[in-house]
């Protein structure tokens, strides 16, 4: 590996903005990206030589610590944490699958806080690094039937805001991107898709997340964001 190419590890990227991150990133020889997700067949079709695949359930502490023992053992670094996996079970009281709200809720929380403090025990060991969150609009405002997964984008926020805190002074950062609808599979089996529910006529594209993404990291040393909000323009909040 040349030794000025970023680190980057990327969860949840076999679909959505984790998928679109790794796509743009791997084009450039500046990024050395380490991508996991459940789903093998996706992951390994992006597999290349500055691209290395690592398939796994990251609600397992057993596989996170793997993936943590890999970057660095292999690369003796990691510059940028992208948590990216995230699943989205919303529906009324008598609709909604406990069952499924709970994986949920390992998966958005419980997952998301283990992989994010033993990534950044190392951070603070090396002296350097970035988590990008990525939260949604959701991680502000809550709405009817969507209490269960607002709630884990307020528990990443709370969590990025307190780090962001605790880490200010150092060579650490922390960010928060809040998207608002974002075309991706998440909506796939709902029978309204929200765009037309909310009247979102141009809703947001993956590649626009990755703008945003590519403006945070790229910002001066000395410059922080810790969260941007990025709306389509016929979003009212």
């Amino acid at each position: 590996m040349k030794n000025n190419r970023k680190v980057c590890l990327i969860t949840g990227a076999s679909s959505g903005i984790g998928l679109a991150i790794a796509k743009s990133f791997m084009t450039s020889e500046n990024y050395q990206l380490i991508i996991t997700a459940r789903r093998e067949e996706r992951l390994t079709e992006l597999k290349s030589p500055n691209v290395d695949v690592l398939p796994g359930d990251l609600t397992s502490p057993d596989f996170q610590h793997s993936l943590e023992g890999y970057i660095w053992d292999k690369y003796g670094k990691c510059d940028y944490l992208f948590n990216c996996a995230g699943t989205l079970e919303v529906g009324t009281i008598e609709d909604l699958n406990i069952e499924k709200m709970v994986s949920m809720i390992r998966l958005n929380i419980e997952a998301s806080f283990r992989l994010t403090y033993s990534v950044l025990k190392r951070f603070k060991q090396q002296g350097f690094g970035h988590v990008i969150n990525i939260s949604s609009v959701l991680g502000t405002k809550v709405r009817p039937t969507a209490g269960a997964y607002a709630a884990t984008k307020h528990a990443l926020e709370a969590l990025s805001e307190a780090l962001r805190m605790e880490l200010a002074g150092t060579n650490i950062k922390i960010s928060c991107i809040e998207p608002g609808l974002v075309m991706t599979e998440l909506h796939n089996n709902w029978e309204v898709h929200p765009r037309e529910s909310m009247n979102i006529r141009e809703p947001l594209t993956t590649d626009d997340i990755v703008k945003t993404i590519e403006f945070i990291i790229n910002q001066p040393q000395n410059v922080n964001i810790p969260k941007l909000m990025i709306l389509p323009k016929d979003h009212v909040i």
